[in-house]
């Protein structure tokens, strides 16, 4: 995405003017590839990974299982996660979940 700025700025004035800039919903602070397993394995697994984690980092998840759609939008509503994004349109998967 490009974004237009206000003449007479440039890069260098938005990297002054905002220092902590908003991550990209793309950012991610680890991945977990999750593909060829089989429900509630994917769903485990994230568990365990986020555990290790701090609060506020996103964890990247892949995976082919279509039982996911429905697993990994219920676990972060269970757990207190947010579900920043869900790529389901075709396998595989991508979530990015943003501890809670």
């Amino acid at each position: 995405m490009r974004r237009h700025l206000p003449a007479g700025h440039n890069c260098v004035d938005i990297a002054i003017a905002a220092p902590y800039a908003t991550r990209m919903a793309t950012d991610w602070d680890a991945e977990l590839d999750a593909t060829g397993l089989l429900c509630p394995l994917p769903v485990l697994k994230a568990r365990r990974r986020l555990r290790g984690m701090a609060r506020g980092q996103v964890l990247r998840i892949l995976s082919d299982d279509p039982a996911a759609v429905i697993d990994v939008p219920h676990f972060c509503e269970e757990q207190g996660h947010r579900l920043q994004t869900a790529e389901t349109a075709s396998a595989p998967y991508v979530f990015l979940v943003r501890k809670g």
